[in-house]
């Protein structure tokens, strides 16, 4: 949507429950609580990420996994923060953007499978999650410039972590469209979104 159309839509002018404003980064890490310093964080995401001189690192916690999701916004952070200005909660607190990856792993939860595979595709990036049961077992972002590359890294983590789709619904917080959902349930026996 256009910024024009997106800040006059009635979506923006209302108050809502829950809010939640997904930024899609690929740099991101997650680290167990115990080695988590606040002072080398960045030092901690640039092991692991491509950081940029202007790139800012920060951090959410994520209690459920007793860790800490070390990201940085490598949209500039402008949009994300400008939606998060305009859109309030019932209760008139502010919503704070997150990464999508955040969102990823709070909806394990509400699955109620043993094998647990959230994804989402967006902009040249599959970003995926696996668990099983309480145990998390992926949590990762693949370069992939299409969907059918995004399949292949599916396919791969799961072929990897030893999970047989055939038995296993596959969830996606991002749209799909018609042919890469039909191919989807090729392999997996469903394929939700959430």
């Amino acid at each position: 949507m256009a910024s024009e159309r997106l800040f006059s839509s009635s979506q923006m002018q209302r108050r809502y429950d829950e809010v939640e404003i997904s930024v899609f980064t690929p740099k991101f890490a997650l680290v167990p609580r115990q080695f988590y310093n606040s002072a080398s964080a960045r030092e901690m995401l640039g092991e692991v990420a491509d950081l940029s001189p202007v790139d800012t690192v920060e951090s959410v916690s994520v209690p459920q996994f007793a860790s800490v999701l070390l990201y940085s916004d490598n949209t500039g952070g402008s949009l994300p923060r400008v939606i998060a200005e305009m859109v309030m909660k019932t209760d008139g607190n502010k919503v704070s953007p997150l990464p999508e990856i955040y969102y990823m792993l709070s909806a394990l939860d509400a699955i109620g499978e043993y094998n647990k595979i959230v994804a989402s595709y967006i902009d040249g990036y599959l970003y995926l999650v696996i668990a099983q049961g309480k145990t998390l077992l992926l949590c990762n972002a693949f370069p992939a410039q299409d969907f059918t590359t995004a399949e292949y890294f599916l396919f791969l983590a799961l072929k990897k972590l030893q999970l047989n789709p055939e038995m296993s619904t596959v969830y996606f917080r991002t749209p799909l469209d018609e042919e890469d959902e039909i191919t989807l349930y090729r392999y997996f026996k469903n394929v939700e979104q959430i």
